[in-house]
């Protein structure tokens, strides 16, 4: 016989202000089955939670009902609450009165009264049918899988190992830093990028506990958290990274000079190549794209049909231990991980949809990544900035912001954060390369909102940059200069400036192949293919899918600042998951009633966690088995089965149908 105790909240006035408790209670009192009704100013508080347990051992009481505010916000509070009086915490409902009452009807307290009265009619009637559930418990599998490796991920990688854990870092570039490396100087103290990056980037390379696998990509992610197993594509670099010392002998000889994609093609780089001085691994690896001898073998493959390429292979003959290998092929490795942290960053936006401004037409508009690699000593104009349609120095420079940010049509509808920012330090740095330098920057708003930004940005003014608030209508090219014209909103006049060069202030977006990583992963994302967090504000690290985590600019646009401390905060819950013996995975999770499925597998299909597998019966039936480690309990099996076989725990159909019974009785 079920014995239920009723706990009214008033919240404060969230709920006692719009709904009459005592009303309320009378009304519960009168339910059936319902032995105890008690009120409470806050539930939540250390002496609610202990009125609580007493009423419970003293009244004998076998189910509870909450009515109180989200179970989002006190569930796991509240259970606890309960086993803490002896009781299995799952005999437990919560009658939401806050948000889904009081809230939505503080204008109207008698019908706040009435639907507080049937919310609790309903939780009593399902609690009735409640089963005692236990969590099952997991081993867990104590390595870390880091994709991406940028500063986040390396600060990740750092965290994690130095508190004693594995961790395999994966880049899919031959070598980690990523956009940071890139960077001359940072704002707003304007340190040496490289002299604060490098440091760390070498102490992973020597970190005990962690494995770098550059120039890898993550192929597929099976399993759930604690116990995940991925595949990991290692791409061939033709050179053996186990004799390989890295002495530079080769790309020092090789003849063939590509396009150099770290300074975005202003420079030139061998067909093997490490692709900066301080790049980790310090050892290279063959571009097939470029190479003459990976191009002849191309030719020979063909059928060898016209004038044979030359064959080189001046890198092989003079590599002191032998470590060219041509025969190396693309591998496949699988580990297992039981943590993953997505860090792969954010990627440029592309200008050249901006003809108007001269992206893509006229060579001296550039963008503001590309003047950051000129001004860099070991750029591709080792620090000079010049013009790249005929080297010489510009005097006359302009800025335009949001190029691809807070643009609709073009862009993103977004704010890119970082673009206010480089565009005033560019304009001091060109102040300090050139004090004869003339920099104008067109803006819509400048946004310096962290700490230190607003005098920085000031700092720029002070420095002699001129600044104009209005967007520009047109670039054109007359007599060697490009004309800018623009409107200065604040004058109410249209201008023109005659420049040497123009920097467009391009924004972040989604790195590419986001959201297929996100679909391996079982992780949501938004309509600009960026990362979605748990929680924005309480879970900002962790994701739906537990035990991946996500940190830096893959969740949104975000300096190195930010991207440092998301690195390490998803560090942190990494850590936090490892301290545990085993993984306790909640019990409110589908199930499936063999004896009732069909075998149609529908629910295989539409299950957005891959948690529902296949079994064949001994009479030769296949059906349907819910992995309980990965399922969420989201119950779109359950909806999608045709013939009843699946439900959910906590949620059964007949737990649903009491509750309809209860309030339409």
């Amino acid at each position: 016989m079920a014995r239920i105790g009723v706990f009214i909240c008033h919240c404060g006035t969230n709920i006692a202000g719009t709904v009459d408790i005592p009303k309320v209670i009378e009304a519960t009192r009168k339910m059936p089955m319902v032995a105890h009704v008690e009120e409470n100013k806050y539930n939540c508080s250390e002496p609610g939670q202990a009125a609580i347990r007493d009423a419970i051992k003293k009244n004998r009481l076998n189910r509870v009902v909450i009515a109180a505010c989200s179970p989002r916000m006190h569930e796991n509070t509240f259970r606890k609450t309960v086993a803490a009086a002896g009781l299995n915490p799952y005999l437990m409902e919560i009658s939401n009165l806050r948000e889904h009452c009081s809230w939505v009807h503080s204008d109207a307290k008698e019908d706040a009264t009435d639907k507080a009265i049937e919310l609790i009619t309903m939780a009593v009637a399902k609690v009735v049918r409640h089963e005692a559930l236990f969590p099952q418990k997991v081993p867990i599998t104590k390595r870390t899988l880091i994709i991406g490796g940028g500063i986040a991920g390396i600060q990740a990688a750092l965290d994690i190992a130095t508190a004693g854990y594995q961790v395999v870092l994966v880049e899919r570039d031959p070598t980690i830093g990523g956009r940071m490396a890139q960077l001359d100087k940072t704002f707003p103290t304007l340190d040496c990028s490289s002299c604060i990056l490098t440091p760390k980037m070498v102490d992973v390379a020597q970190h005990p506990n962690i494995t770098l696998m550059t120039y890898a990509e993550v192929k597929e992610v099976k399993g759930f958290v604690g116990n995940f197993e991925v595949s990991i594509t290692q791409k061939a670099r033709k050179v053996d990274h186990t004799k390989c010392t890295g002495c530079g002998t080769c790309w020092q000889k090789c003849p063939v000079k590509a396009d150099s994609e770290f300074d975005l093609k202003l420079g030139k780089r061998p067909a093997i190549y490490i692709p900066f001085a301080q790049a980790v691994p310090p050892k290279p690896v063959i571009d097939t794209d470029n190479c003459r001898y990976t191009k002849y073998l191309q030719w020979e493959a063909a059928g060898k049909e016209g004038k044979a390429p030359p064959q080189c292979r001046i890198c092989e003959k003079i590599c002191p231990t032998q470590a060219i290998d041509w025969q190396q092929t693309d591998q496949v490795i699988t580990e297992k991980f039981g943590a993953i942290i997505v860090a792969t960053g954010y990627r440029p936006f592309d200008p050249k949809g901006y003809t108007e401004l001269g992206a893509g037409v006229y060579p001296d508009v550039v963008t503001g990544l590309e003047l950051e690699r000129m001004m860099s000593a070991s750029g591709p104009t080792s620090g000079e900035v010049k013009r790249p349609s005929d080297g010489t120095h510009p005097k006359e420079v302009v800025f335009v912001t949001c190029i691809g940010s807070r643009d609709e049509q073009r862009g993103h509808s977004y704010c890119s954060k970082v673009c206010c920012m480089y565009i005033a330090k560019h304009a001091i740095m060109l102040k300090e390369h050139d004090p004869e330098v003339n920099c104008y920057v067109f803006y819509m708003d400048v946004r310096a909102v962290s700490k230190d930004y607003e005098e920085f940005y000031k700092r720029a003014q002070e420095s002699g940059a001129t600044y104009i608030r209005g967007k520009i209508s047109r670039i054109r090219e007359e007599d060697g200069k490009l004309i800018v014209r623009g409107e200065d909103t604040l004058l109410g006049e249209m201008i023109e400036i005659p420049a040497d060069m123009v920097v467009l202030g391009i924004g972040m977006e989604h790195n590419a192949g986001a959201s297929t990583l996100a679909q391996n992963l079982k992780v949501s994302y938004d309509i600009n293919e960026f990362f979605i967090e748990a929680h924005p504000k309480l879970r900002p690290v962790e994701t739906m899918s537990d035990g991946v985590f996500v940190a830096g600019a893959c969740v949104g646009p975000r300096d190195i600042p930010e991207s440092v401390a998301s690195g390490s905060a998803a560090a942190a819950k990494v850590t936090a998951l490892f301290g545990q013996d085993f993984l306790v995975v909640d019990p409110m999770v589908s199930f499936i009633d063999q004896a009732k499925c069909s075998g149609c597998l529908l629910c295989t299909k539409i299950c957005p966690f891959k948690a529902i597998d296949t079994k064949v019966l001994r009479d030769g039936r296949t059906v349907a088995v819910v992995n309980e480690s990965l399922c969420k309990g989201c119950g779109l099996c359950v909806a999608g089965c045709r013939f009843g076989a699946a439900n959910l725990r906590g949620f059964t159909q007949q737990q649903l149908l009491a509750q309809l019974e209860g309030v339409l009785a």
